[in-house]
């Protein structure tokens, strides 16, 4: 599949992202990643952004994680940030996000991971984990979710869904701001933009939202439903870090700490006055979370 790639210059001058580039080829597609901290740190930890967002988005929290020790990894999902992008929206299916996250996972040979996904991050990164689960450590989840269809979600999503599809103009830094608490400047807007030249790169973004499972004869409905079979088994420590200002996630993180065995008795976390995307209203607050608790459960 011919694939675009924004130019490098649409990438300058992004605030306070100091991070080199990184890339890898997976299935023939260049995929882009944050690797900071010791390569041969004891833990290594993989942020999963989501929808319509990219690494960026981690940019308050990865210095805080680097600085308690650990190796940092910050993907970007084939159709966002600098990874490449599929022109068509029918390029995209849940299951090859799934595949590409596996196969960067292998090919950089991380071990020990401690997950945090959100968004898209957590509906990708909790069926990698189960996938490759002697590979992950610990999880830890935020303003996400792993529907099966089985369930309604809530009228907030199919209200984004319905935008997604219809606005003329995807306006991804608009998009997050309007889903943050706080409010942002007019530079982090424009870092949000910059994946996305024009309408030719957003296919992967207006994809997103159709791919989540919203009825029981969706075609991935049944591999989200072998991955909870395999979540009520996990055992490993597992945290849940919401916010409490997300109409489309609130109250969602009750179903991980009821049917997950990890989840029972860890210090689970409301993230107060944080929208969707916490990581940006409160990253350095989210990020200390996540290094404490690292802290607290050694890996053995």
């Amino acid at each position: 599949m011919a694939a675009l790639r924004a130019p490098d210059e649409c990438f300058a001058n992004l605030p306070d992202f100091p991070f080199a580039p990184h890339y890898i080829e997976v299935n023939g597609l260049r995929m882009h990643y944050v690797d900071e901290g010791p390569r041969d740190a004891a833990e290594t930890v993989l942020l999963l952004h989501g929808e319509p967002s990219w690494c960026f988005l981690y940019r308050k929290m990865i210095p805080i994680l680097v600085a308690a020790g650990h190796r940092v990894i910050a993907p970007d999902l084939i159709g966002f940030g600098r990874s490449d992008k599929l022109p068509r929206r029918e390029d995209y299916s849940y299951r090859f996000h799934v595949t590409q996250m596996t196969r960067l996972v292998e090919q950089l040979g991380l071990q020990r991971i401690t997950l945090f996904g959100q968004d898209w991050g957590g509906l990708i990164g909790l069926r990698v984990a189960v996938a490759l689960e002697p590979r992950f450590a610990r999880i830890v989840v935020g303003n996400t979710g792993l529907p099966t269809g089985d369930h309604p979600l809530p009228e907030a999503f199919f209200r984004w869904r319905a935008y997604s599809q219809t606005t003329p103009v995807f306006h991804a830094g608009g998009i997050v701001k309007g889903a943050c608490a706080t409010d942002l400047s007019p530079e982090v807007i424009a870092a949000y933009d910059a994946p996305f030249p024009d309408e030719r790169y957003l296919a992967g973004a207006r994809a997103f939202p159709m791919l989540v499972p919203t009825t029981p004869d969706d075609p991935e409905a049944p591999a989200n439903r072998q991955a909870w079979q395999a979540l009520q088994q996990w055992k490993k420590p597992f945290l849940t870090a919401f916010s409490d200002s997300d109409p489309v996630t609130k109250g969602g993180e009750q179903v991980f700490q009821k049917l997950i065995p990890g989840a029972h008795g860890q210090p689970h976390v409301t993230i107060l006055g944080a929208g969707h995307f916490l990581q940006e209203d409160k990253g350095e607050e989210l990020a200390h979370v996540i290094a404490a608790w690292i802290a607290q459960t050694p890996h053995p």
